[in-house]
């Protein structure tokens, strides 16, 4: 492979990295799987484990140029990362307790970031086996297995219609709020799904908004922020149409909202 391959090159060797991924993971997710807890009383298993080196070992071989940030592994300083102009941010395993609870609505999130933006993304399902992948001037797409990637795009409402999806496990009193407010204006169809998958669905024209006020990290995002561009839509800060950043000091993402455009309700 070239020193710097175009995004189109890179995209389907990065979609078979998380589709091995995904295989390490089902390997875990139908045994009896320990579960162990993280400072911060997130849990992880050996699933988040095998799945990173996995990606870890497959972007490394594809990319051996580029650094990684994945939440499975200890981050270089700011003054390091700040100086990077191109950088896999990687989470192996995003939905944690979706896994533990065997929801089956967890992913591998595979993104590039370069100057501060995602230009490259890969969320895939290794229940379903369904991927996600998009980028800067490719579009999106989805595929199940090994079948043909069928071109997606975000859909907006029809009427009053709103389909709004919530997290299954991280639903807080300002989501609340907000959703009151959205449905004296709009009838609501309110779902709970895991992971993000969630803005996959938005790009893949299955809901219209997803409203997170609650504490994410910038591996949570950055792909499915990729594929969701792609295929048209927005995910951004709340209060405004600021794009969601990568590369922080901190690694901490401020609320965000995504959605099918930036004329969409929002919070």
């Amino acid at each position: 492979m070239s020193p710097h391959p175009s995004l189109a090159t890179l995209l389907p060797h990065v979609v078979a990295v998380a589709r091995a991924a995904g295989r390490a993971i089902m390997e875990i997710y139908r045994t009896d799987f320990d579960v162990r807890f993280k400072d911060d009383t997130s849990p992880l298993t050996k699933a988040d484990l095998a799945a990173h080196r996995v990606i870890a070992d497959g972007l490394r071989a594809l990319t051996p140029e580029l650094p990684l940030v994945s939440e499975e592994q200890v981050h270089a300083p700011f003054d390091t990362r700040r100086a990077w102009p191109r950088h896999w941010l990687v989470d192996p395993l995003d939905g944690t307790r979706e896994f533990v609870a065997r929801s089956g609505e967890f992913s591998v999130n595979i993104a590039l970031v370069e100057a501060g933006r995602p230009h490259l993304g890969v969320v895939h399902a290794p229940v379903t086996d369904v991927t996600y992948a998009g980028g800067t001037g490719l579009g999106a797409w989805r595929s199940l297995g090994d079948g043909s990637a069928e071109p997606i795009g975000v859909r907006r409402p029809e009427g009053a219609e709103l389909v709004v999806l919530t997290s299954r496990t991280h639903r807080d009193e300002r989501t609340e709020a907000f959703l009151a407010e959205l449905a004296k204006r709009h009838r609501l169809d309110v779902q709970q799904r895991g992971s993000a998958l969630k803005a996959c669905l938005i790009a893949a024209g299955e809901a219209h908004l997803y409203p997170r006020m609650g504490r994410t990290w910038e591996w949570d995002t950055a792909a499915s922020q990729a594929v969701l561009e792609a295929a048209g839509g927005v995910l951004c800060e709340v209060g405004g149409a600021v794009a969601l950043r990568y590369g922080k000091r901190d690694l901490l993402n401020p609320a965000f909202y995504a959605a099918y455009g930036s004329d969409a309700p929002h919070p």
